[in-house]
C-alpha cells in the first residue's frame, strides 16, 4: 500500500490539509482494498490551522516512511518554516520521495530548496510573491497543476483535488482515478488550468510612473488604438514608451491592451447574453476570429467554454465601457 504523510505546519490552510486525506483516502483498489494509507504528521503535537487547533498523531520523524509527502499551504505563506520542517522535507527529498504541495505550500518547498530550477505552480494570486522570494523557481501561474517527477506542486484550493487524481491516475491508472474522481464528485481533468481564474491585467498604477497612461488605456482599450496613439498619450517616443512599459509592467503596451480587452470579454461573457461576435466587436477586436484567438491564448479556454463555467444570471449590457 502507498503511504501518503500530510504535513501540518503552524497556520496551515485546513481546506488544503483535508483534500489529500479524502481524495487519496477514499480510493480503492479492484480487490476492494484501500489504495492509500494517508496519515498526518506535523511539526508540532498541537498545530493552529485558522480558527481550528489539529491534533497530530505524527511527528516529523515519520516522513522518512513515506513514499508520498504532501504540503498544505499556509495563510501566510511567506511566514518562516520552522527549520526542523525544512530539514525533513530535504531528507525525503534526498531519500527519493515524491513530495507534493497544494496551493500557496509551494512556498514552503521553495523555502527548502525542492523547486529551484524546477517548474511549479502556486494560487495565481500568490504568484508575484513566490517569483520575488524564490526567483530560481521556473513559475508558472496558469496550470493547475505541474509534475516534474519527484516533486507535484498544484495551484489554489480545488485544484489540489486535480492534483490528487493526477496522483492516482499515475499510481494506479486511468480507470482508478476515473473511480476516485467519481467519489470526489470532481472531473478527471479540467481544461483550461488556472488561467481562466485570473484577473488581467494585475495593474500597479500606484507603483509605477506610468500610472497614468495605464488608466486611460483602461478607459480607452476598447477603441482602434495603435501604438503611436498610446505613446502620444504618453508623450514619448514609440521606442521610449516600449522600454519603459516593458521595464515597469512585464509586458508590451499592446499585450495590456489586450489584456483589458479580455478581461472585458470575460465580464460580458459572464453577465450578458451578446453573441461571441459582439463581444469581440464591443471590446474592440476587428476580427471575431482574431479575438477567439487572443482569449483562448490567455485564459486558456475558448470564449464559450468561459461562458459555461462562470454563467451568472444574464442582464443586458449596452456598451464595452459601461
Amino acid at each position: 500500500m502507498h503511504t501518503v504523510f500530510v504535513l501540518a505546519l503552524p497556520d496551515t490552510i485546513a481546506f488544503d490539509l483535508a483534500t489529500p486525506i479524502e481524495v487519496l483516502g477514499r480510493v480503492r483498489l479492484p480487490d476492494g482494498q484501500p489504495g492509500y494509507r494517508v496519515l498526518a504528521c506535523g511539526s508540532e503535537p498541537m498545530v493552529d490551522a485558522g480558527p481550528l487547533r489539529l491534533a497530530v498523531d505524527h511527528r516529523l520523524d515519520a516522513l522518512a516512511g513515506a513514499d508520498t509527502v504532501i504540503v498544505p499551504g499556509r495563510y501566510d505563506p511567506t511566514a518562516p518554516v520552522p527549520t526542523a520542517a525544512l530539514d525533513a522535507l530535504r531528507a525525503a527529498a534526498a531519500a527519493g520521495t515524491r513530495i507534493a504541495s497544494i496551493c500557496v505550500g509551494a512556498f514552503t518547498l521553495a523555502a527548502a530548496g525542492l523547486l529551484d530550477h524546477r517548474r511549479a505552480t502556486t494560487h495565481w494570486a500568490a504568484a508575484e510573491q513566490l517569483r520575488a522570494a524564490f526567483p530560481a523557481v521556473e513559475l508558472d501561474p496558469e496550470v493547475l497543476y505541474v509534475d516534474t517527477g519527484q516533486f507535484i506542486t498544484s495551484a489554489g484550493a480545488t485544484a489540489g483535488v486535480d492534483m490528487c487524481l493526477h496522483l492516482v491516475r499515475r499510481d494506479y491508472g486511468a480507470a482508478i482515478a476515473a473511480d476516485a474522481s467519481r467519489q470526489a464528485v470532481a472531473p478527471l481533468h479540467r481544461d483550461g488550468g488556472q488561467a481562466q481564474f485570473i484577473v488581467r491585467p494585475a495593474t500597479r498604477t500606484a507603483q509605477t510612473g506610468l500610472g497614468t497612461v495605464l488608466e486611460w488605456l483602461q478607459a480607452h482599450a476598447y477603441e482602434d488604438l495603435t501604438l503611436a496613439d498610446v505613446a502620444a498619450q504618453a508623450g514619448l517616443s514609440v521606442r521610449t514608451l516600449n522600454r519603459r512599459f516593458h521595464d515597469e509592467t512585464g509586458h508590451t503596451p499592446m499585450q495590456w491592451v489586450t489584456a483589458v480587452r479580455i478581461r472585458r470579454a470575460q465580464e460580458l461573457l459572464e453577465s450578458t447574453d451578446h453573441g461571441v461576435d459582439r463581444i469581440a466587436h464591443l471590446v474592440g477586436f476587428a476580427s471575431p476570429a482574431h479575438f477567439r484567438v487572443q482569449f483562448k491564448r490567455l485564459s486558456g479556454v475558448t470564449p464559450q467554454a468561459y461562458r459555461t463555467t462562470f454563467r451568472t444570471q444574464p442582464r443586458t449590457a449596452t456598451s464595452a465601457s459601461t
